[in-house]
């Protein structure tokens, strides 16, 4: 056993065990962190999105030393047919703000210099060291954490599950129920370098902005599923995520949907040229608010993508991982500042702490959205190939009339879903959108 006793053990060590790590050590508290990875961030090598109202709240001066790529100026939605996209994109010029609301990142480098505030902070960081289980006292009340250390064996007063999404940590010990396929995608990442210059000019772009794109339709062969590019520096981050239940069942695997979406006409010329170095794998919670588990117990709190925090339809995770690591951090330096004990009733105060938080009000509020989705599939692939249709349709001068073509359009999609499916997806969307 380790002969040195902590106030809190958190396990994880990215943006909601960061999070968590530095607000109770920032307060005071005695940390220690326990990360499986060579480092923090070497499992988690691609491209992803800042946002940055969370982490300021966090560190305020985060724009000095953080290794950020580009600030977001444009986003683009796409909806995919085969040969074609319907989209529509929002850019500002109000985005090259003083302090910009969103940036594109690595997140091996981000991991690794936020890892390195939570350290300057006063935390202890173990990496290659993995949980294999808690340890409990007589009554039950957790205690520490077990690993694969010699001796390994952690006494703590409050332990931090921040392991992602598979928590795995919290499934052996029966704190929660074991991983649903249809609640969790597998996304299939690449990054693509290009120089500089090539990726500002494609993009139309200038200095340090950036655009995001996300996309959805046939690309993913009717499965439950979107796409992404993201622009830095000097590559493009682009991937791909469907429902890992889309997966068992249908026949394609996540590296052939992955080059289904990169030899799209409205992606392969955005690629051309580039030089694919690096590609990875991993979990995304999509359950959504009803697959949140139990947040808290005696003697333990789970923060992050462990909580299922992800607002799917926003493609929002980083943020809400730190929200509710930082909720947590707050309510454990507060219990120990006050000589409370850390028992259920106690750590219960985090969990209203995050209800009254953005995080559980935007949960809430798409809680439907997931199980629509999953029935109705038509909305990936038969929707998009109607929109697709008809833009050309429309835009084709051919010496046909408006009033025809028209015609022609409400036509094709009556004759796809007909006009009370139209209605009901109408109606259903609304439902689960509200």
């Amino acid at each position: 056993m380790i002969n040195e006793r902590f106030d809190a053990v958190v396990v994880g060590a990215g943006p909601a065990g960061n999070a968590a790590a530095y607000t109770m050590a920032k307060a005071g508290l005695k940390v220690l962190q326990l990360e499986r990875g060579e480092y923090p961030g070497s499992k988690n090598v691609q491209g992803a999105i800042l946002y940055a109202d969370a982490l300021e709240k966090l560190i305020p001066d985060f724009r000095e030393d953080a290794p950020l790529e580009r600030h977001v100026i444009e986003q683009r939605l796409w909806m995919l047919d085969d040969t074609s996209h319907v989209g529509m994109h929002y850019r500002s010029e109000d985005f090259n703000e003083e302090r910009p609301n969103r940036y594109t990142i690595i997140r091996a480098q981000f991991d690794k210099w936020f890892s390195r505030r939570v350290r300057d902070a006063g935390a202890l960081l173990l990496c290659e060291t993995t949980v294999t289980g808690l340890l409990r006292d007589e009554s039950g009340r957790v205690v520490g954490v077990r690993t694969d250390r010699e001796g390994g064996e952690v006494l703590a007063d409050v332990v931090v599950l921040a392991d992602g999404v598979n928590g795995l940590v919290g499934q052996r010990a029966g704190l929660r129920p074991e991983l649903k396929s249809d609640t969790v995608a597998l996304a299939v990442k690449e990054m693509h370098f290009l120089p500089q210059e090539v990726i500002e000019s494609r993009f139309n772009l200038k200095g340090e902005e950036g655009v995001v794109i996300e996309a959805m339709g046939t690309v993913t062969g009717g499965m439950v599923g979107m796409g992404f590019i993201y622009t830095n520096k000097e590559s493009l981050s682009i991937g791909i995520g469907c429902l890992v239940s889309d997966f068992v069942e249908g026949n394609d695997s996540p590296n052939q949907v992955l080059e289904r979406f990169k030899r799209h006409p409205s992606v392969r010329a955005m690629l051309a040229g580039s030089e694919a170095k690096e590609y990875s794998a991993h979990l995304i919670p999509e359950g959504g608010y009803r697959a949140i588990p139990q947040l808290y117990g005696d003697g333990w709190v789970v923060v992050g993508d462990s909580g299922h925090f992800v607002n799917g339809l926003h493609r929002e995770g980083s943020n809400m991982a730190m929200t509710t690591g930082q909720l947590a951090g707050e309510t454990i330096a507060d219990l120990k500042k006050h000589g409370a004990p850390f028992t259920r009733d106690k750590l219960a105060e985090y969990k209203r702490r995050v209800d009254a938080s953005y995080v559980m009000k935007d949960m809430k509020k798409y809680k439907d959205l997931p199980g629509f989705m999953h029935k109705n599939r038509h909305m990936v692939d038969v929707y998009p190939a109607l929109l697709g249709k008809a833009a050309q349709n429309w835009f084709r001068v051919d010496g046909t009339d408006k009033r025809s073509k028209e015609n022609e359009i409400i036509a094709s999609f009556r004759k796809r879903r007909s006009l009370t499916g139209l209605l009901g997806d109408a109606f259903k969307l609304a439902r689960a959108w509200r």
